[in-house]
């Protein structure tokens, strides 16, 4: 009783303070509070350390730091883990965040405060449903087993960025019923993207989906120098330079992309488009060059790219794209955090050793396709849009992105999932509004 009313006096003294921004020491009383004290209290012992920003969610770590690697090393879902795990989330606003450790904001102004005061840019994350939640999107869900727990990148994350998501939209889910208590739950459809702003909200750079561990970490640390590099210098210098980096990046990936092709020895089939108008393969993908020579007076008009690889994507087939995988992400490496993780979740359906090594190396071969695809198809794509309109509006260009490269526009309420030339023998079509 002695101990919980030392407890209920620092809660006290905490919920009359104005200063939220306190050291982790300060802030471990509400920790204590947070897992060990009534629901009313441990509700508000979280809302208080949510309000402390990062240092709260240190305070839960360093309180909680025998049972987290306890957990981590068993797996073990007791009533206490539960209560801590439930904590970590809540203030973290990430599932699973106590194999990430990071600290997400949902306001992106408060963001960009967090951001000009630390001298960070901001890694901000657009998904569908929320990256708090076990149902959000399959992308954002990857994020968190294989790029937020991966120890060198969720450190490289907390020292150099300030984190940010936004929900697009919800993501939606579908429960197959075997009417004898069994179910499975699923999302279906759904994508996400990771842009990089500085703190006053401009685009650095926008990584479309899932990246390996190693990719997306050569994006964050190229990303923060370029913020770095550009801090202090007037506007047209800064988008400028920011124009000069996304060139610079666009030409790197598709001089590998190039080498890929010819290495799989994969052949471009001209779309339809190309060969009504006369165009041929090479002259697709020699535009870039051709478009530079045009302009030789024109700095801004220098730094343009122009893409239409994703034009060939119809007729590249599924063998073919394993191919490009193979030479250009081939068998990316998941590091002993994220293993760990995936253990955990699937530790449940009792899978075997050998089924779970052919689970674990399908995972990684997914991860190289989509490594692959990604800047093949659509990281170009989206350099070629920032640099013909540097300026560019965030929401704006999220917009575009959902509805052109991830073909969800917010016209169409049911995600494509919905047509209405199909009879299904369903009241109502099935449809429920």
């Amino acid at each position: 009783m002695k101990f919980k009313a030392v407890l209920l006096l620092a809660f006290a003294v905490f919920v009359l303070s104005e200063n939220t921004y306190a050291d982790s020491e300060r802030l471990a009383p509400l920790a204590e509070i947070a897992v060990n004290s009534s629901e009313t209290e441990s509700a508000e012992a979280v809302r208080k350390l949510r309000a402390s920003g990062p240092e709260g969610l240190n305070a839960l770590f360093d309180t909680y730091t025998a049972d987290i690697d306890q957990f981590r090393k068993n797996g073990t879902m007791s009533a206490k883990w539960q209560k801590i795990a439930a904590a970590i989330d809540a203030v973290a606003m990430q599932k699973d965040a106590y194999a990430s450790g990071l600290y997400w904001y949902t306001d992106l102004d408060e963001a960009k405060k967090a951001a000009g005061t630390a001298g960070k840019p901001i890694l901000t994350l657009r998904l569908l449903g929320n990256l708090n939640e076990e149902f959000s999107c399959a992308n954002s869900r990857l994020f968190r087993s294989l790029l937020y727990a991966n120890g060198d990148v969720s450190k490289y994350l907390r020292d150099n960025y300030i984190l940010h998501w936004k929900s697009v939209r919800p993501a939606p889910r579908i429960t197959i019923d075997f009417g004898d208590g069994r179910k499975i739950e699923r999302t279906v459809t759904g994508n996400s993207i990771h842009y990089v702003l500085d703190d006053d909200g401009r685009i650095i750079e926008a990584l479309p989906g899932l990246y390996s561990p190693k990719a997306f970490m050569i994006y964050l640390t190229q990303a923060r120098q370029v913020k770095d590099a550009i801090d202090g210098k007037d506007r047209r210098q800064q988008d400028i330079a920011l124009m000069r980096y996304r060139k610079l990046s666009f030409d790197r990936i598709k001089a590998r992309r190039d080498v890929t092709v010819k290495r799989a020895n994969v052949t471009l089939t001209e779309p339809s488009a190309a060969r009504v108008s006369g165009l041929s393969v090479d002259a697709l993908l020699a535009a870039p060059v051709a478009t530079t020579k045009m302009a030789i007076t024109d700095e801004v008009s220098l730094l343009r790219v122009y893409d239409r690889f994703y034009s060939f994507e119809p007729n590249i087939d599924f063998s073919e794209w394993q191919k490009l995988a193979d030479i250009y992400s081939p068998s990316p490496a998941l590091d002993e955090a994220s293993t760990a993780m995936i253990r955990q979740q699937t530790a449940k359906t009792g899978l075997s050793d050998a089924e779970f090594q052919r689970m674990f190396a399908k995972l990684r071969n997914f991860i190289g396709l989509d490594t692959t695809r990604n800047d093949f198809l659509y990281h170009t794509r989206l350099y070629e849009w920032l640099n013909r309109d540097p300026t560019a509006d965030l929401e704006t260009l999220n917009g575009r992105v959902y509805a052109e490269i991830f073909k969800t526009p917010d016209s169409d309420k049911w995600l494509g999932l919905y047509s209405t030339d199909v009879y299904t023998a369903l009241d109502g079509n099935g449809l429920t509004k």
